[in-house]
Formats: C-alpha cells, sequence, structure tokens
C-alpha cells in the first residue's frame, strides 16, 4: 500500500464493559473523524447500536455485526479495504485482529494492519511476552511465569511462595485477576481466568509497594505526551 489508503475497516467498540467502555467508542469515533477528514473511506464493524461510532453521520458503511474472525474476513472479502485498525475496539477487537492474522486473512487480502502494529499489541497483550520485553530494556519485574493450565499455575505459585498475584492474559480491563493467598484462591481464580483466555501469569505480589501509572501517547516521531498519571 503506497501513500493513503483509500478505503479502511475500523473494528469498533462492540459491547460496552469492562474493557470495552466508553474509551473506545469515543476513540473509535475521532478515529472515523479523522480518516473522513483525511478523503478515506471508513467501514465500521459493530454490532451496538446504541453507540456513538455507529451514527449515520460517521463511517460510510456500519456492519451491525460481531466482531469475530469470521464475519469480519467475510466482510473484508465483499469490501477489498486498504487497511484494519484494530486499537479502537477494546478486548474484542484486538482478540479479533490477532485470530485474523493467525488464520492469514490479513496476508491472503493484503489488508494492512494500521496504527498500533500487531507485533506491539501481541507483546502487550501476552503477559508472557511482556515480561520478556521488560527484560530486553532492562526494567525490573516481579518474578513471573505465564502458564496454560490450573496445575502448571499451582506449581509455579507453590515455586514463588504465597501471597501472589494471579493477572490473566488478553484481558484489557484485568478480568478474572486477583491475589492468592492459598492454593485453593488460585485453583478458583485460574479455572475462572481460563473460561475467558488460554494463558495467565503467575506473579511475586509486592504488598506495601506504591504504585504509579502513567499513561503515555508516543506518535511515530516519537514525540511524547503524558496524558495522564495515577498514583
Amino acid at each position: 500500500m503506497e501513500g493513503l489508503p483509500k478505503k479502511v475497516i475500523v473494528l469498533g467498540s462492540s459491547a460496552l464493559k469492562i474493557g470495552e467502555a466508553g474509551e473506545f467508542d469515543y476513540s473509535g469515533s475521532q478515529a472515523i473523524k479523522a480518516l473522513k477528514d483525511s478523503g478515506i473511506k471508513t467501514v465500521l464493524v459493530n454490532p451496538n447500536i446504541a453507540t456513538i461510532q455507529t451514527s449515520e453521520h460517521l463511517a460510510d458503511e456500519v456492519y451491525f455485526l460481531p466482531v469475530n474472525a469470521d464475519f469480519v474476513e467475510q466482510i473484508i472479502v465483499k469490501e477489498n479495504p486498504d487497511g484494519i485498525f484494530l486499537a479502537f475496539g477494546g478486548q474484542t477487537a484486538l482478540n479479533c485482529g490477532i485470530e485474523l492474522s493467525k488464520n492469514g486473512v490479513f496476508d491472503r487480502h493484503a489488508v494492512t494492519v494500521l496504527g498500533s502494529p500487531l507485533k506491539a499489541i501481541q507483546d502487550t497483550e501476552d503477559r508472557g511476552l511482556f515480561v520478556e520485553r521488560l527484560g530486553e530494556i532492562g526494567v525490573h519485574a516481579p518474578r513471573s511465569v505465564a502458564v496454560q493450565s490450573t496445575q502448571q499455575a499451582l506449581e509455579t505459585a507453590s515455586d514463588i511462595g504465597y501471597p501472589v498475584m494471579l493477572r490473566i492474559a488478553y484481558a484489557l480491563g484485568g478480568l478474572g485477576s486477583g491475589i492468592c493467598t492459598c492454593e485453593s484462591d488460585v485453583k478458583e481464580l485460574a479455572d475462572k481466568a481460563f473460561s475467558f483466555t488460554n494463558q495467565i501469569l503467575i506473579e511475586e505480589y509486592l504488598k506495601g509497594w506504591k504504585e504509579v501509572e502513567y499513561e503515555v501517547v508516543r506518535d511515530r516521531h516519537d514525540n511524547c505526551i503524558t496524558v495522564c498519571n495515577m498514583e
């Protein structure tokens, strides 16, 4: 794809819930406005008629269909877009994009992932990869292990020592995450977590530490803006 794309798909915010709340409806709406201002045709996939981004005056085409790999591939075949945005629809859109990539859909139909690169999405959503990336740049992190079963979670928690933090992968809102003080806590939370994902992180619990979180936006030229910070 050379220059600006002519037509792009935006995966929408879908159901408004933790990890896919109003901020994604807002960001998706703003993305569509910016694309239209640049003369780019927009195709939105979002089954939620109550969102702002599905308003008639925004996207050129709206598909009120579930944001999943099967439906989105059919829309790609029909619309023949140049690119797709995955980062404006919350967790469902991110998971859908990763699945489409794994299935070779983007390569088969010559669709470019625009905005946040797939590699960056995978590195931040996969708890194991995220810890590896932190290590590569010398950032200290709690002792942690990514596991794929409840039994592995129990063994890892025993090795690290209680209490431990259980963190679910591929969940922007922290769905299913929590502190575990004993084996029964790990088993209960892990069983629940694996109904949502195929990976969880068992991590050293940093009790008593102060947490300061910064939200930073960076563009391709390395300009950075700190949007907010929280303690």
